[in-house]
């Protein structure tokens, strides 16, 4: 589990991968966009879906599912791309990231959450900062910001340079 204890209600967008629950703390949340076409980037990391263009601004795109060792799902009405920051050491990275469905903003109080098991999980438990309990169900929350490695943003964002330059290229 991140070291950074919740102690405090917050705010998450929760968001589904197959039957789980995910929650994404909604102060890094920019905004939810219906799925659209993507652009693929040649050499980009395999859970790299390509790139989008979001009012001017070059996005990439990646998957939840296949960072997850999860199998690529087909698209459909309720696929949605979550564009989020993410803390790449002093910089801040924009990015999309593709969920099978995004559910609902919810407050989650802290005697909610329990810590992350160390052990026998289907999910690395080093990037969950806890599972919240609503009703029946569980909800893995992520810190977004451990999910995806230093090395992995660092592609991401080299992939996202080269895209931009080729563009300006191209209208040149």
């Amino acid at each position: 589990m991140s070291e950074q204890s919740i102690d405090h209600t917050a705010r998450y967008l929760t968001f589904r991968l197959e039957k789980e629950v995910f929650a994404l703390n909604v102060l890094q949340v920019l905004e939810v966009l219906e799925m659209y076409s993507i652009t693929k980037v040649p050499r980009a990391p395999e859970f790299m879906r390509g790139i989008i263009n979001v009012r001017g601004s070059v996005i990439p795109v990646l998957d939840f599912r296949m960072k997850f060792g999860l199998s690529r799902a087909e698209e459909t009405v309720d696929t949605r791309i979550i564009v989020m920051q993410i803390q790449l050491g002093e910089d801040t990275l924009v990015i999309g990231a593709i969920a099978d469905a995004v559910d609902e903003v919810m407050e989650i109080e802290p005697d909610q959450i329990e810590p992350a098991p160390k052990i026998g999980g289907r999910w690395r438990s080093d990037f969950i900062r806890g599972i919240g309990k609503r009703d029946e169900e569980f909800i893995i929350i992520l810190d977004i910001d451990r999910v995806f490695s230093a090395d992995e943003l660092t592609q991401i964002e080299d992939t996202e340079a080269g895209s931009e330059r080729i563009r300006e290229e191209k209208a040149a």
